[in-house]
């Protein structure tokens, strides 16, 4: 069983959503714009969801937009924004918190351009807490055009001070746009009580498909549409509604406010505490990068000392338990978190963080199988007997992957008069020792290697007979196609890699 501690990148869809978005696929398809009775039904439907995002997010006056998510969003929230400072003389200035998710100064600058505002463009420092100045946003805001913060931030879950900010807003002509991605369904966020104008969500964040996200305006605040056309949601974001995604995220926001279906915050508290404690004991050089008592219960961010975090990914990786290192926009970029620099970690740490994070749908023994799996990955890595050190072992890149078979292919490959086929692990012996043992069904027999031996017993596999068909084996496709390009250049014509690694095959 895959334990997956990724939700702050995404999460499951909800059982009740499911079904929800199938019905609107199949009895339920009418497009809300219709005024036959199959076009009333789905009206209801929108309508009816629309009020329940109302009443969770404290929002009983204001637009309400469906969107296809945060994305979306937050550039129509940007841009309304921006266009609304053309030609003001009392403003010189658009503030992000440093921490942001990039979305928000990319959009800012995008939208800068294309409109040829010339407007700096400044972060708002944090403190090592992950929290934003409060004094130099005081001090900065009273000519700004427009403040970007989040609620809660993606990859520490550091849980901005709002009431704060607000405070130091006092007086500033600046707009307020509010990331509420990570706070959805985890922190009252009342925006109507608040001077907040702009506050985009994204439901796959929250158990809803991925596809479907709202955005909240202020009542009063400037808007202009981002999409144009056929004048759907009154005109302010044109384009046929997504009534499958809707629907689905109508059935999430009823069970926040019907409650049962989802974890308290003392119960996701509890599981954090577990979770670090397995950590703890896992790792005794574990760091955590952000006090557990203003963040999220949901969102642990660390770093081992002494340890890559390419290697623990692995072998977290390996052992079945699906963790990140940080935003998964930004996953496949191997450099420090922007995030953890602005408060302050030095880079080995902001580039070897661990991010982890799960959602308040708990399933039962969750918690008891994750901490279990945790304290094996440690067992596994000191039994691997390895030095530790901050720098990814990784072989990196290199191949070009000509030589990659998936296993149907290796499965027709295999059938034509090999006598043998060899599978030849060459993951981290840390990988190796935190997975289940390999069943690959097309393999005859199974051998592992590190990579750094691999030049070293190549002769012995070049010198198998050309009825020997050799395969290596990984954990993404990476190592194997270096191992099988390798092979190759020593003779072994039938040497082939796994394509995509075991992750696509386990």
């Amino acid at each position: 069983m895959d334990i997956y501690l990724d939700a702050n990148a995404t999460t499951p869809v909800l059982g009740p959503a499911r079904t929800a978005a199938l019905d609107a696929m199949a009895g339920d398809f009418g497009n809300p714009s219709s005024i036959h009775g199959t076009g009333l039904k789905a009206r209801a439907l929108l309508d009816a969801t629309r009020e329940g995002a109302r009443r969770v997010l404290g929002a009983p006056t204001g637009r309400l937009l469906f969107v296809s998510g945060a994305t979306e969003g937050i550039q129509t929230a940007v841009l309304s924004a921006l266009l609304s400072l053309r030609g003001r003389t009392d403003v010189d200035c658009v503030l992000y918190g440093a921490t942001e998710h990039k979305a928000v100064p990319e959009a800012i600058r995008h939208w800068s351009r294309l409109l040829g505002l010339d407007l700096p463009v400044r972060p708002i420092p944090v403190g090592p807490d992950g929290r934003h100045d409060l004094q130099w946003l005081r001090a900065h805001a009273v000519r700004a055009g427009l403040v970007c913060t989040m609620a809660a931030n993606n990859e520490t879950g550091v849980i901005s001070d709002l009431d704060g900010i607000e405070q130091a807003l006092a007086g500033s002509p600046a707009l307020w746009l509010v990331d509420g991605v990570q706070a959805l369904g985890k922190l009252p966020l009342r925006l109507a009580a608040r001077r907040i104008d702009y506050a985009p969500f994204s439901g796959h964040k929250l158990y809803a498909p991925k596809g479907v996200g709202m955005l909240y305006v202020r009542e009063g605040a400037p808007f202009s549409p981002l999409m144009a056309g056929g004048g759907q949601e009154g005109g302010a974001r044109s384009g046929t509604e997504n009534m499958p995604g809707i629907a689905a995220l109508g059935a999430v926001l009823r069970a926040l406010e019907q409650g049962g279906t989802f974890a308290d915050e003392a119960a996701l508290h509890a599981c954090r505490e577990r979770l670090a404690s397995a950590l703890a004991d896992a790792f005794p050089e574990v760091m955590f990068h952000a006090p557990a008592e203003l963040c999220l219960p949901t969102t642990l961010n660390f770093s081992v000392a002494g340890v890559g975090g390419k290697q623990l990914l692995d072998l977290f990786d390996a052992a079945g338990v699906r963790v990140s290192g940080g935003s998964a926009c930004g996953a496949a970029r191997a450099a420090p978190s922007p995030v953890l620099q602005a408060m302050g970690l030095p880079t080995w740490q902001a580039a070897n963080a661990v991010r982890l994070s799960f959602g308040p749908l708990l399933p039962p023994g969750f918690i008891d199988a994750a901490c279990e799996r945790i304290r094996a990955c440690g067992a596994a890595w000191r039994a691997a007997g390895l030095p530790t050190t901050v720098q990814d072992v990784d072989a990196g890149e290199g191949a070009d992957g000509a030589y990659g078979l998936d296993t149907a292919g290796i499965g027709a490959l295999a059938s034509q008069g090999y006598d043998e086929v060899v599978a030849v692990d060459v993951r981290q012996p840390y990988e190796q020792l935190a997975s289940a043992p390999l069943r690959l069904a097309w393999a005859t027999r199974q051998e592992r290697a590190r990579l750094a031996q691999v030049e070293d017993a190549l002769g012995d596999w070049a010198a198998l007979p050309p009825t020997t068909l050799v395969v290596f084996v990984c954990r993404s496709g990476k190592r194997s196609a270096r191992a099988a390009a390798a092979l190759r250049r020593h003779g072994h014509a039938h040497s082939f890699s796994l394509s995509g690694g075991l992750a696509l095959v386990r």
